[in-house]
């Protein structure tokens, strides 16, 4: 009897729902399962009526977006000319990661459940749907859900006789073979081989763009304890085309002290070259030169920096030698043990590196071929363009706030992009910065001159500025923002650019300095206390109106300050405002972005 197959396809912005793919096909290998675990959009799609089992892992963007990497593949599902009963022979499972803080919780994974028992999918079981804000994070869900999978999958697919499930303790092959070099360092460039040369196409992920920094200016108060930068970088020739409330992909690399200490750690020399040679057909990764240097593969590539999911526990307890070692590993992957794992690494923010540090009989036996199973990719940081290419032509500029926290660890916790572009002085020389620019989440009126409310309290005004800029630079004058921080003196972004346009009557401009006076005035507030010029603006004067910024508590405290604008000044019912802003939200006149 052959080996059934299994295929896991995944939609992922972050990583976690890539990592979680990469865990499900682990236990599929265990269980005996021909295993192909790829990315949404990398699968042809139309293979899709000949796949017997497939489980979709995808999370949540945005206000309920696909994310980037399954866009095309959810145009192709949604297509009205595909026929109902076209997956009829496709058992299927879907596991949705989310946030439950957001409006629209794991919204993708329940529409394509919904979608794939349209076109005549047979599902195992009820769509899964992982909570972020869950104590135990995803895996309260992920773990029971995945159990009830494996239970039914193995009753439809059952092991041929004689066959059982391979056991945790028995270490899985790496997706890899390493193969090392001895004589070509000499020549060979760091950089892979298309980053240098003239794009005949827009800049991508693959091929970005190196874009020269021109400043790296601090635009907070040298006291203040939150270090904002206005970076401004050079693009001309990259062929980049945008438009305010886009967004530019930065690609970030690792700390040469991380590398070194990396590579003291694993015993490794930085300047060897290598060879990857793939088993089962796994696709080598595109942003790797062939051979590749140590240096580069821990520089540009693996994310030693980040916090490592339970998955990095699971694989490098294989390697463990050291029984205290083993039983800790064991330990802290178990599905018992995630408290203590969230305890020991989530919660602190420990980071891989640190990991490794702390478990050193287990690091000295790990194999470099394991690493790339180990560690994921570096993903390239979002940063909402703070400039006009009209205003500012052949320049992208970013509000970059500098993540720096402290936890019970010594060292302080750092943002691996931030720290990065911070520690950057285009004053020493020359710094080269990939990037590439994707379309964002928020739209400007074009055709037609509407006033535009813009609330962006903190690095959330980045894309306002861009609005605005390229708004005045066209003669619109109904430009109203509401501005939030903590003090007039020490974060009041790009002042004295919003007074100049105020002087010239280009915009309206509302602060709120929260720590400024005893009670605390939040941009909401303004919101509430400008109720009649807001209730004319949008209702007789066809407004549209944006929120940008963080998305713990803001967005929903603005949106409360409006809906009671609606009930004040419009003498609306609650479920009325409710109605009214969804209908704003229907025609492209309430948008929101926001970020965690």
């Amino acid at each position: 009897m052959a080996a059934p197959t299994l295929l896991v396809l995944f939609g992922s912005q972050t990583g976690t729902a890539q990592d979680t793919a990469e865990r499900i096909g682990r236990q599929a290998q265990r269980r005996r399962f021909h295993v192909r675990v790829e990315a949404l959009d990398s699968y042809n799609v139309v293979n899709l009526i000949s796949e017997p089992l497939v489980v979709f892992v995808c999370s949540t963007t945005g206000q309920g977006d696909p994310p980037d990497n399954m866009k095309s593949f959810w145009r192709f599902l949604f297509r009205k000319s595909l026929p109902v009963g076209s997956l009829c022979r496709l058992d299927c499972a879907v596991l949705g990661l989310g946030d439950s803080s957001y409006p629209r919780f794991n919204f993708v994974a329940k529409k394509l459940h919904k979608r794939l028992i349209q076109l005549g999918a047979n599902p195992l079981l009820p769509v899964g749907l992982g909570d972020e804000q869950h104590d135990l994070g995803q895996d309260a869900v992920i773990d029971p859900w995945l159990s009830a999978f494996w239970e039914r999958s193995l009753e439809l697919y059952p092991l041929p006789v004689g066959v059982s499930v391979l056991s945790e303790d028995v270490l899985l092959p790496s997706r890899y073979e390493l193969h090392f070099l001895d004589d070509v360092t000499n020549g060979l460039s760091l950089e892979p081989p298309d980053w240098d040369t003239p794009l005949s196409a827009p800049p991508s992920q693959l091929h970005p763009f190196l874009a020269r920094m021109v400043s790296n200016q601090r635009v907070t108060h040298s006291s203040h304890f939150q270090d904002v930068r206005l970076i401004d970088f050079d693009i001309t020739g990259s062929q980049i085309q945008f438009s305010a409330g886009d967004v530019v992909m930065i690609q970030p690399q690792n700390s040469p002290e991380d590398v070194d200490q990396f590579c003291q750690l694993l015993h490794l020399d930085p300047d060897q070259f290598f060879t990857l040679t793939p088993r089962d057909n796994a696709p080598v990764p595109a942003r790797l030169p062939q051979p590749c240097s140590v240096r580069f593969l821990l520089e540009r590539f693996l994310d030693i920096s980040s916090v490592p999911k339970r998955s990095f526990f699971e694989l490098l307890g294989g390697f463990a030698t050291n029984e205290l070692e083993r039983e800790k590993l064991r330990e802290l992957s178990s599905a018992q043990g995630q408290e203590d794992l969230h305890s020991y690494c989530t919660r602190p923010r420990r980071t891989a590196l640190e990991v490794l540090s702390d478990f050193p009989h287990t690091t000295t036996a790990l194999s470099i071929e394991y690493l790339l199973d180990l560690f994921p990719e570096i993903k390239p940081r979002s940063f909402s363009i703070a400039s006009s290419l009209q205003v500012h032509p052949g320049r992208i500029q970013i509000l970059l706030a500098v993540v720096m926290f402290k936890t019970r660890i010594h060292r302080p916790r750092r943002g691996l992009c931030s720290t990065w572009l911070a520690s950057q002085d285009p004053e020493q020389g020359v710094v080269r910065v990939p990037l590439w620019v994707k379309k964002g989440g928020l739209k400007f009126p074009t055709d037609q001159d509407p006033p535009v409310i813009m609330v962006g309290p903190g690095t959330g005004v980045a894309p306002f500025r861009a609005a605005i800029q390229e708004r005045v630079s066209q003669g619109r004058r109904g430009n109203y923002l509401f501005f939030g921080c903590r003090q007039e003196s020490m974060d009041f972004y790009c002042r004295s650019e919003w007074e100049e346009l105020v002087r010239a009557g280009s915009l309206t401009l509302f602060t709120a300095f929260s720590r400024d006076q005893e009670d605390k005035v939040y941009v909401q507030h303004r919101v509430r206390e400008h109720g009649r010029l807001l209730w004319d603006l949008i209702v007789r004067e066809k407004a549209h109106f944006y929120i940008a910024g963080n998305a713990k508590q803001m967005p929903a405290a603005v949106m409360d300050a409006v809906k009671s604008v609606f009930e004040s000044e419009g003498r609306l019912s609650a479920a009325e405002s409710e109605e009214l802003l969804a209908e704003l939200e229907r025609l492209g006149r309430f948008q929101s972005e926001t970020w965690s």
